[in-house]
Parts: C-alpha cells; sequence; structure tokens
C-alpha cells in the first residue's frame, strides 16, 4: 500500500520545467482552436469605425470571419499562425515557468516559518494576484517581440494600409522575417517592443484569472467531497468565469494594447495629427501616443463606448481557450511528465 501511495504522490509533483512545458503545450493547443476567432478579434479591435466609416454593427465576430474570407479565403483566418503559435508557447511556457518557480518559492518559505510537520496555508487572493502579475511581468519582457509581429501579420497589409502609417510600395511580403525588418525600419529595434507600457499593466489580466480560478476552487473542494479533483465541466466553467472577470476590468488596455502594435492608432488621428509632406511629398505620421492618450483620443472621438469596441469577441475567444487550457491542461501535464520520466531515462543510459 505504502509503496503505491508513494508514487501516485510524485505524480502529482511536477518541476517548474514540466508545468510549464504542459501550460505551453496546452496553450497552443487551446489557442489553435479557435486561432479564426483570434484574428478576427484582432481585425475588430485595430479597426476605427470612424477612420473606416463602419458602422458597430460591421464589426461583429460573424461578419468580420466571413469578410476575411470572402477576400483572402480561408488561408486569411490562419494569418499569422506560426508567429502566434510561437509567441503562445514562449509566453506561456516562460509565465508558467515564472509562475510556477515563484509559487513554489514563496510556498517554501512560507512552510519554513511553521512548525515542522504543518501543512502550508492556502495562499490569499492579494498573495495569488501578485505572484501572477510578477510572473506576467518577466515573461512579458521576453516574449512581446514576436507578440508585435505576430499581431502585424494577423492584422494584414491590406487593413494597415487605412492608416497614415507610410507603407512600402510592392508586393507584400509577410513573412516572419519580413515582418521584423519592417518594424525595425519604421521604428527601430525598440520598435519590436512596442506595447510594453500596457503589456506590463495588463500583467494583472492573467494575475486576476489564475488568482480567481485557484480561489474558487480550493473554496469548491474544502465545500464538496470529492477527491480533490475538479471535474472538467467545472474546470471549464471556472475557467470561463475567472477569463470574463479579468477581460471586463483591463479591456480598454488590452484594445489600446493591440493598436499600438499594429500601429492602428494612427488611423484614428484626425489630420491635424500629421507632420507636413517630406520631400517626396508622402504625409509623414506623427509619433504614436501611449495607450493613455491613444485612449483619451478613442473617447473624444468615439465615447466611452469605443473603449469595448470588440469586447465580446475578445471574450469569446479568450473564454473559449482559456477554459480549453483549463480543462486540458492537466492532461498535458500527465504528457509532462511522462516527457520528463522519458527523457531521464535516455540520460540515464547514455
Amino acid at each position: 500500500m505504502s509503496t503505491q501511495s508513494q508514487p501516485a504522490k510524485k505524480v502529482q509533483q511536477l518541476t517548474p520545467f514540466a508545468s510549464a512545458l504542459a501550460g505551453a503545450l496546452g496553450a497552443c493547443f487551446s489557442n489553435a482552436v479557435v486561432y479564426p476567432l483570434d484574428v478576427a478579434k484582432t481585425r475588430i479591435q485595430v479597426t476605427s469605425s470612424v477612420a473606416r466609416g463602419k458602422r458597430k454593427d460591421d464589426l461583429s465576430m460573424l461578419s468580420v470571419l466571413l469578410e476575411i474570407f470572402k477576400e483572402e479565403g480561408i488561408t486569411g483566418w490562419y494569418r499569422g499562425f506560426a508567429a502566434t503559435m510561437l509567441n503562445t508557447f514562449s509566453m506561456q511556457y516562460a509565465y508558467f515557468f515564472f509562475y510556477s518557480f515563484i509559487r513554489s518559492s514563496y510556498i517554501k518559505r512560507m512552510t519554513l516559518k511553521l512548525p515542522p510537520g504543518s501543512s502550508p496555508p492556502a495562499l490569499s487572493t492579494a498573495a495569488e494576484l501578485s505572484l501572477g502579475a510578477a510572473a506576467g511581468a518577466l515573461s512579458q519582457i521576453f516574449t512581446i517581440p514576436v507578440s508585435v509581429i505576430a499581431t502585424r501579420q494577423q492584422v494584414g497589409r491590406s487593413v494597415r494600409e487605412s492608416s497614415l502609417w507610410p507603407l512600402e510600395e510592392g508586393p507584400a511580403d509577410e513573412s516572419f522575417l519580413a515582418v521584423a525588418r519592417g518594424i525595425i525600419r519604421e521604428d527601430g529595434v525598440t520598435g519590436l517592443w512596442l506595447g510594453i507600457k500596457p503589456s506590463m499593466v495588463l500583467t494583472v489580466n492573467p494575475a486576476i484569472t489564475y488568482g480567481v480560478y485557484e480561489r474558487l476552487k480550493s473554496l469548491l473542494l474544502l465545500a464538496s467531497s470529492a477527491s480533490g479533483k475538479l471535474t472538467p465541466g467545472m474546470s471549464f466553467l471556472l475557467g470561463a468565469f475567472s477569463k470574463t472577470l479579468a477581460t471586463i476590468v483591463t479591456y480598454p488596455y488590452i484594445m489600446a494594447k493591440v493598436r499600438i502594435q499594429a500601429r492602428a492608432g494612427d488611423a484614428d488621428a484626425s489630420e491635424g495629427d500629421c507632420l507636413p509632406d517630406d520631400q517626396n511629398g508622402k504625409t509623414k505620421a506623427k509619433k504614436q501616443a501611449g495607450a493613455l492618450g491613444l485612449l483619451l483620443r478613442v473617447l473624444r472621438k468615439e465615447g466611452l463606448i469605443g473603449w469595448y469596441q470588440g469586447m465580446s469577441a475578445q471574450i469569446i475567444k479568450a473564454v473559449l481557450s482559456q477554459a480549453l487550457l483549463f480543462v486540458s491542461k492537466e492532461q498535458f501535464e500527465h504528457w509532462a511528465l511522462a516527457f520528463m520520466v522519458l527523457f531521464a531515462k535516455m540520460t540515464a543510459r547514455s
């Protein structure tokens, strides 16, 4: 009996590396399933209804999906897929790694202050939010360049041409490296970190999501006589509720970050915001304002409702993706653990 219970305990103990791998694989899977919704969501967020002359009714997720399919075919639904998957894997791996490492270190420090044999107390909501925000900030610093490139690819050249930011003439090369070179040519190397400030603010988004999820999960497990695990259905509901709450709280900054990274904020600028024509007769766009400046500009032109343009699309995509992640993460943890065991056996033999 003791020999059987001991391995069972080890199976539940994952290293930060294995936990990060499971989280990253789960995030890639969940985002791949809903990827067309992600492209439509990004197009809606960067489209100014004032600049494009569109009504709000034309910016529903279904209408945008149909418009993309009509103009670009089914490949338009998967524009920037490789870059987005790379961004998702790197960002989620970094987040889960830092989160698992910081959380386990924090719990160990708390346990050292307790009498020997005492079980560590459950973390408070404030502690969960703080740990999640710290992990999110660290992961954003290392992974945001890929996010900027993926956003540009999702938006596409045809959409960006409606902005005041000058684009090169000729056939469009929207490969990963070509987009990266274009960003550096427009804004310098620092252009790869466009949106880093709102990204730092948005670290509270996954912090709220995982903090609320962990707290509700612990409360449900305490209230029920279950075997210590939530059912897939309950995990789905908790994940959906947690992500919805986090999205509603932080959405204006989510929209501002996407517009900054896509340089779509330039499309919102009036003609008075542009600099005089240069020697080649091209209009030079004024340096884009930060998130607060962009939000104030949207508020003046479209009212408070402009801050929440595309929020329904964001919630649909984010909730489905996050819920799939919470449901599948446990399965990916088993696969990650099996991979770690196999890797350990192979290194032991060699």
